[in-house]
């Protein structure tokens, strides 16, 4: 079988072959080809040892970017193309890192090392799709399995256990049960970890296309990162708009959400705090009073602790903090909607909360009309830049001072007024709201 690679990949391996060494596109850019997908990269692999890929490129802009791991960087045509040697790892005594690589001839040796068997073809024009563990045959069936051994695979690199996970939801495929067995098995491998990595992977699995089984299989698997959804797993919410226990309901809001990270890192974690607030009702229905507010503090931790973005953690907080409200086409609900988490982030608001009842009963999916509605009067308040946060009033804080104001009166005033104008209990005119704050503080209620 024969695949597309771009001409200025094909001109460095045919470069290489001409000094006498063998040269192939390795790994995902393979399995990407396959798939008809474009690669993200291009990985080559060689027999030249390092210095003998420089001799090759003389005259080319070279990068070494990991010599003592065999790797020379080589820019081709603008592209930066890894160009490694082929190598055997050495023992993994961190569960992340060989201490020792020893470079080999053989194309078999450096295959054989590779985690997964879809990422351990190689393809040379002359020679076509080089795959010695089948790896055509379990992307033909649409399944994850580890190169020889899982645990083995597992133990010398515990990171790879989260690159299955991410590899099933991207790609819409099963992990094989002995790997799938091994990840079960070895999951608090991840623990040694960096979080950042963790992190980085858990959300290309969010991301992908098919997150609900990755998620629901391997729940104790994302426990091991995010302890704090061990409550959730199981958690009957005995509520008739919920058919899932609460982790089901958060898995499936993820994959019938748009795929963007902070949408569905937020559902992933906006129904965290159900089970320290759950109560049942005199008739036995589940009540989980407060649980948006201790979902979004609790997603601060989780986020801190994962080294996530101050913005990340900032906007995902918020739009859990939000995510409750029940849709009402109503211009009153919008606008205050739009005040508490601003024009940029609800319309992620709005996709979080179809989200949401996407993963509930079939009796809210018609809410998924009234959120279209808020989004669409949102837009309407936006363009005609109604007033929806305090530096939209026709005051300000000065204006405050001259009615009688003083230190924190002038904000609470201003909300007050802010609030009264979007209720539509006062115009937003210098005059109308000059006489409602003069009555306010006659009327000594602030």
């Amino acid at each position: 079988m024969n695949i597309k690679i771009p001409e200025n990949i094909i001109a460095v391996i045919e470069r290489l072959e001409s000094f006498g060494f063998e040269a192939y596109a390795v790994g995902g850019c393979v399995r990407d080809a396959i798939l008809g997908k474009t690669p993200k990269d291009y990985d080559i692999s060689t027999s030249a040892k390092p210095d003998e890929i420089k001799k090759c490129f003389e005259g080319y802009e070279i990068i070494e970017t990991g010599i003592k791991h065999g790797t020379v960087t080589v820019v081709s045509e603008g592209e930066n193309i890894e160009v490694t040697t082929f190598r055997i790892d050495g023992k993994y005594n961190d569960s992340r890192h060989p201490e020792s690589v020893e470079f080999s001839e053989k194309l078999l040796d450096d295959l054989s090392r590779r985690d997964f068997t879809i990422n351990s073809m190689a393809y040379n024009p002359k020679t076509g799709i080089i795959d010695e563990f089948g790896g055509q045959k379990d992307m033909f069936n649409r399944r994850i399995a580890c190169v020889g051994t899982p645990a083995v695979r597992f133990g010398e690199d515990a990171l790879r256990i989260m690159r299955a996970l991410r590899f099933a939801s991207e790609l819409e495929f099963d992990i094989e049960e002995k790997t799938a067995n091994a990840i079960h098995n070895m999951k608090d491998n991840l623990l040694n970890i960096s979080i950042e990595r963790v992190a980085s992977e858990l959300m290309l699995l969010l991301t992908g296309i098919s997150p609900y089984n990755v998620l629901t299989q391997f729940a104790d698997v994302i426990a091991v990162i995010i302890p704090e959804i061990k409550p959730c797993i199981g958690f009957d919410q005995h509520n008739r708009y919920h058919v899932y226990d609460v982790w089901k309901h958060s898995a499936s809001a993820v994959e019938h959400s748009m795929s963007d990270p902070d949408v569905r890192l937020s559902l992933l974690l906006h129904d965290i705090g159900k089970p320290h607030c759950f109560k049942l009702d005199d008739e036995g229905n589940g009540q989980f009073f407060n649980h948006e507010k201790i979902g979004s503090e609790m997603a601060v931790n989780i986020l801190r602790h994962m080294h996530f973005p101050n913005d990340t953690i900032e906007r995902v907080s918020k739009l859990i903090k939000y995510h409750y409200v029940i849709p009402l086409d109503d211009y009153k609900v919008v606008r205050k909607l739009l005040s508490a988490v601003g024009e940029e982030d609800f319309p992620l608001l709005i996709e979080i909360m179809k989200g949401n009842n996407r993963a509930k009963h079939s009796s809210c999916f018609e809410r998924i009309h009234i959120l279209e509605a808020m989004q669409a009067k949102a837009a309407k308040i936006i363009d005609e830049h109604q007033c929806i946060s305090i530096a939209d009033l026709a005051v300000s804080g000065n204006d405050m001072i001259t009615v009688g104001y003083q230190g924190s009166e002038i904000g609470n005033i201003l909300g007050v007024l802010l609030d009264a104008v979007m209720d539509d209990k006062v115009e937003n005119t210098y005059g109308k709201l000059m006489d409602f704050a003069k009555e306010y503080h006659s009327d000594k209620k602030i």
